[in-house]
């Protein structure tokens, strides 16, 4: 049977397209879509990555690297020093072979066997180890020597500073004579240097500088009054006794003979001046004066028997 001749239908009329996009359209938009976010990022926020943070804070972190470096130098530095020391305590670089590594200054009256009597027993050994202070208190008991410096050069050598005493006046010391200084300290006398000086009584060797010093400070105290005003009248002196500080007594080098005077314990000058003024006079009036007692502001009493006579 014949088919009939009719209109035609398209696959388009019978499967009409959908309106929706399909997949192909879709990830065409998405990849746009990326590209555009990529070429504008300000125009939306990005999102925040999270960072996870340490347990201790940052300022505590570098208060522990600083403490750990430092001890980590305290630690090297300990080292080096034990290795130093052990070094200086063993080599024989650091030790005194002999005496011409001692070097000594400021003799005059000490002599350099008094301070090798000392200090010799430090040859040989390490100039690390001899004693300092305990040497220079053995130097300032020899009596000549007010002060003493000990000091070490590396890497074998001593130096020694003596400062003597400056003596001031002789003391008659049972029959001996010495030396004496300010502060009451008694030296012999010694063999290169002569001294002019009185002799001072009333200084025991038994007595302690407690005692002495005073006594040393009153005879001071009248030479200087003697010496004012450039008389000079200390060059006149022999002896000065100092065992009655209340009453100091003067023996004067006279050519005409020795005189005793008392000067009680003030107005040194003053009284010495009455003495230097009517000496002429008393030797006139007297056959000898011996002793003047000017003590007392009255009439001066020339007394023709000396209260002790030198030896």
């Amino acid at each position: 049977m014949a088919r009939k001749n009719g209109p035609t239908i398209s696959q388009e009329e019978l499967y009409p397209q959908s309106d929706e996009p399909t997949r192909q359209d879709l990830d065409d938009a998405r990849l746009l879509d990326l590209d555009a976010e990529q070429e504008s990022p300000f125009l939306r926020g990005q999102k925040r990555v999270s960072v996870r943070r340490g347990s201790l804070p940052k300022k505590t972190v570098t208060r522990l690297t600083s403490t750990l470096i430092v001890l980590v130098v305290m630690f090297l530095g300990s080292v080096a020093v034990a290795a130093v020391y052990h070094y200086g305590e063993r080599s024989w670089r650091f030790r005194v072979d002999s005496s011409d590594h001692i070097e000594i200054t400021g003799l005059e009256n000490v002599t350099r066997s008094q301070v090798m009597e000392v200090i010799g027993g430090d040859i040989g050994r390490n100039i690390f180890f001899v004693p300092m202070a305990q040497r220079k208190k053995q130097l300032e008991q020899i009596p000549w020597v007010e002060s003493a410096s000990v000091m070490r050069f590396v890497p074998n050598r001593l130096k020694i500073e003596i400062h003597e005493r400056t003596p001031v006046a002789f003391a008659r010391v049972g029959s001996r004579i010495l030396l004496v200084d300010g502060v009451g300290t008694l030296m012999e006398l010694p063999n290169k240097k002569k001294y002019s000086f009185p002799v001072i009584l009333g200084i025991n060797s038994g007595e302690p500088l407690s005692t002495r010093i005073p006594r040393m400070r009153i005879y001071q105290s009248v030479l200087s009054q003697l010496d004012s005003g450039g008389a000079h009248y200390s060059r006149d002196l022999s002896e000065v006794d100092l065992s009655d500080p209340a009453d100091v007594k003067v023996l004067t080098n006279n050519p005409e003979g020795e005189v005793l005077i008392h000067l009680g314990s003030s107005n040194y000058l003053d009284r010495y001046k009455i003495y230097v003024g009517h000496v002429r006079e008393w030797r006139q009036q007297f056959d000898k004066v011996e002793s003047v007692d000017l003590r007392y502001d009255r009439q001066n009493d020339p007394r023709r028997k000396l209260p002790w006579r030198p030896e």
